[in-house]
């Protein structure tokens, strides 16, 4: 039987994540990581249904998660943006070094990180006797960026199968696409139908399939499913699809999307969640005081005032939170 020990620590990830970010091009989505780093260890279904028993996260993916905020701690991923990494100069650094060596230098980065975090927190009480090993711990970034979501994830699986579907056509139209809703016995597998705008003077028929599958269950949409739906699609005259899910896409689907006409835009739960919050559907953006922004308003210094200037257009003054 597998156990976590089976599967790579979130130290082992750190250079795959980094090679992995490098061969899409020295940037790469969150997403985009994720699947990559998945499709190269290619774990069994064993291995990725492993779950911690306190809060029930995937073990494999969470490592990733944790991992990929290492190196953005380390300094050898940026993030210009959210969901958004950037390979900096120290990560091409470490890249170009033998394996041995970069392993070192990452193992020497971690090492420093951890002295400051202990010496910034040595005033605090001391878990140690709670603790289990690290990879067991909730990484803060992850669980951060993960609670919300799931929240909303749990919230729309627990919705009737027509009533997701009625969400999702409306979250659509809600980016100008003007959907019919044609779901029921004989829809012929397409849940919407109607036009996609690209551009003011263009738009493209497209069709939608919605599957309110499970956002806990550690099995993927898969090749097949994917190229039915094109088939359908193709049948219906549609020129575009776009198909929805709770759950997440195989590595072999997401290539199926794009190998032939008509090509499917593939929307999991987490990319799902990230246009549920860009347009503020159903949940609540709660401005948050940064009082360190500030900070940099204090000095009149000549750098400080060109690090005003850089910064000042952008909306670095709150946080949203859901």
């Amino acid at each position: 039987m597998a156990t976590k020990d089976d599967l790579p620590t979130s130290f082992d990830l750190l250079l795959p994540i980094l090679r992995e970010v490098e061969e899409l091009g020295g940037s790469a989505q969150t997403r985009q990581i994720r699947e990559a780093v998945l499709e190269t260890l290619n774990p069994s279904e064993e291995l990725l249904a492993l779950r911690y028993p306190k809060s029930g996260d995937f073990i494999l993916l969470d490592r990733i998660s944790w991992a990929r905020s290492d190196c953005k701690t380390f300094g050898a991923l940026e993030q210009p943006r959210r969901g958004l990494y950037l390979l900096t100069p120290l990560g091409r650094e470490i890249l170009a070094l033998p394996e041995n060596q970069a392993v070192e230098r990452l193992r020497d980065l971690r090492r420093e990180t951890s002295a400051t975090a202990r010496r910034a927190a040595s005033s605090q009480p001391s878990d140690d006797e709670t603790a289990e090993d690290e990879d067991d711990l909730p990484h803060d970034d992850a669980r951060e960026a993960t609670e919300w979501r799931d929240a909303l994830l749990d919230r729309l699986h627990s919705m009737s199968p027509t009533a997701f579907e009625h969400f999702v056509l409306y979250l659509l139209r809600s980016f100008d696409l003007e959907l019919e809703h044609v779901g029921g016995s004989g829809d012929e597998g397409i849940d919407g139908i109607g036009v996609a705008p690209i551009s003011p003077v263009l738009s493209a028929k497209v069709a939608v399939q919605v599957k309110r599958y499970n956002p806990a269950s550690s099995a993927g949409i898969g090749r097949q499913e994917v190229a039915l739906f094109q088939r359908d699609a193709e049948v219906a005259g549609a020129e575009r699809a776009i198909m929805v899910t709770l759950g997440r896409y195989t590595p072999a689907a997401r290539r199926a999307s794009q190998a032939t006409t008509p090509m499917v835009d593939l929307i999991d739960g987490e990319k799902l969640c990230d246009l549920v919050r860009e347009q503020e559907v159903g949940i609540r953006i709660v401005p948050q005081v940064m009082p360190e922004f500030f900070d940099r308003f204090e000095s009149g210094s000549s750098a400080n005032r060109s690090t005003i200037v850089a910064t000042c257009g952008r909306r670095n003054s709150l946080t949203h939170t859901v």
